[in-house]
């Protein structure tokens, strides 16, 4: 009798962000195939008697290939086990699940979905940033900040922006300058404000504001990060940030309103677009 594959959502890494339904999978699973950067919590739910594999794929290290990684769950399932693929953040959002349930669905393995709380949506909370607001942003659109090979994962998307939408990119990089100069060339004002935010949900999670002008000069943090970019951004909040009323005041907030109905009406083009904020903050969190 064949085993069953769970595409599991990890969240972001911190352990209390899992789902019920996730945990009591995680804590009866005989074998699990784990992301690199799924967090040790979440591990430590997994039972000493599972098998363990670590298929993650990070950049500029010997990683596994999806192929690999399909015949595998195809083979411990065939086996009869219960196997969880464990992903980072949801499964569905740039984690090649897509590929791993056609294989599977091609072998005759029954497969289950379990979401998770999306990297993006834990940053922007971690940040304070609604995604949405009635005002500011009506959509919010995933991007992905690198490229598969020979392909352009944002397609035609980037090519025409709208400044009432918020734009999470995943996996940025640090080619800040070319990205930068990519939105702003697709509509985006040279104002508009942007956030990086580092490692979220874990000990080193800190959040660095600036502009699309100032995205080039922003500095290196410490992967996974997430670009936020959008007038929503400048809602952003954190704890231990002092100079917030810097950034958001209800000042700010009808000068950006305005600022948005007027690119909308084509009344004045982007480089006339202009506010008054301050351009580059860098938010740690609190011990």
């Amino acid at each position: 009798m064949k085993g069953k594959v769970y595409l599991v959502g990890a969240g972001p890494g911190d352990p209390e962000l899992l789902t019920l339904k996730a945990v009591r999978i995680l804590r009866s699973a005989d074998v699990v195939l784990h992301d690199d950067l799924v967090g040790p919590g979440v591990l430590d739910l997994i039972p000493k008697t599972a098998q363990l594999y670590n298929v993650g794929k990070r950049c500029g290290r010997k990683s596994w290939k999806q192929s690999d990684i399909n015949a595998l769950l195809i083979q411990l399932a065939s086996f009869g086990s219960d196997v969880v693929r464990l992903k980072g953040g949801d499964p569905l959002i740039f984690g090649r699940a897509g590929e791993e349930i056609e294989a599977l669905r091609e072998a005759g393995i029954a497969v289950e979905i379990v979401p998770g709380v999306s990297s993006a949506l834990a940053a922007a909370a971690a940040a304070q940033i609604p995604v949405t607001h009635r005002d500011l942003a009506s959509s919010i659109v995933f991007l992905a900040g690198h490229h598969a090979q020979g392909q352009s994962p944002d397609g035609d998307v980037i090519e025409h922006l709208s400044p009432k939408t918020t734009y999470a990119v995943y996996m940025p990089g640090y080619g800040y300058s070319a990205m930068s100069a990519r939105l702003i060339a697709a509509g985006l004002s040279t104002e508009t404000p942007c956030a990086i935010v580092s490692q979220v949900a874990t000990p080193g999670e800190c959040v660095f504001r600036t502009t699309l002008a100032e995205l080039a000069n922003s500095p290196q943090l410490p992967a996974p990060t997430l670009l936020f970019v959008g007038e929503v951004v400048r809602m952003a909040a954190h704890a231990t940030l002092e100079s917030e009323a810097a950034w958001w005041t209800p000042e700010s907030f009808r000068d950006a309103r305005t600022s948005i109905d007027l690119i909308d009406n084509d009344l004045i083009s982007n480089d006339q677009v202009t506010t008054e904020f301050g351009t580059q903050e860098r938010i740690r969190r609190g011990e």
